[in-house]
């Protein structure tokens, strides 16, 4: 039987997937995709583990990495998605659920604007941690924030007071 080379790993790994699996489904909005994500996450530190786990933040580093993980995803598929899109909100405007409003909302942010507002808000970081995982400047992150939470209101405050009228 074969010895795990990094006990350390799996321990990370086991304690930080729930966590990644969360942020992951922000970004994609689906369960299946964020799931890939992760494991896609996972499996890119194991195989860059030796200098991961020397990350003054390692943490910091996973998000990274699934962030450039979804970001490439999505470069990958985003002439499939246009090619197959026929514009419609899948979560229809009758849905009283506040979080599916939140998903689709978010979905209809562009991606490196979408891994921003998660970065920011939902993880909480500061403008500049997000501009360096992001490789841009502060000001684009709070230029970005600031469009993305503003279509993010208005996208929100339709769907609202459509679900009010019927």
């Amino acid at each position: 039987m074969r010895k795990n080379r990094y006990p350390d790993f799996e321990e990370y790994a086991a304690a930080r997937q729930r966590r990644l699996y969360r942020m992951a489904y922000l970004l994609c909005g689906d369960l299946d995709r964020a799931q890939d994500l992760t494991q896609t996450t996972l499996v890119k530190l194991l195989q860059h583990w030796r200098s991961a786990s020397r990350a003054d933040n390692l943490d910091a580093y996973a998000r990274t990495v699934l962030t450039h993980a979804y970001l490439a995803e999505e470069r990958r598929a985003l002439i499939g998605r246009r090619a197959h899109s026929f514009g419609a909100n899948p979560s229809g405007p009758g849905d009283t659920d506040l979080r599916v409003t939140l998903l689709a909302a978010l979905g209809e942010l562009p991606p490196k604007a979408r891994a921003m507002v998660v970065l920011r808000y939902w993880e909480d970081l500061s403008v500049e941690t997000v501009a360096t995982l992001m490789n841009c400047s502060t000001g684009t992150v709070k230029s970005q924030c600031s469009r993305s939470l503003a279509r993010l209101r208005t996208h929100l405050t339709e769907a609202d007071l459509h679900a009010l009228h019927h």
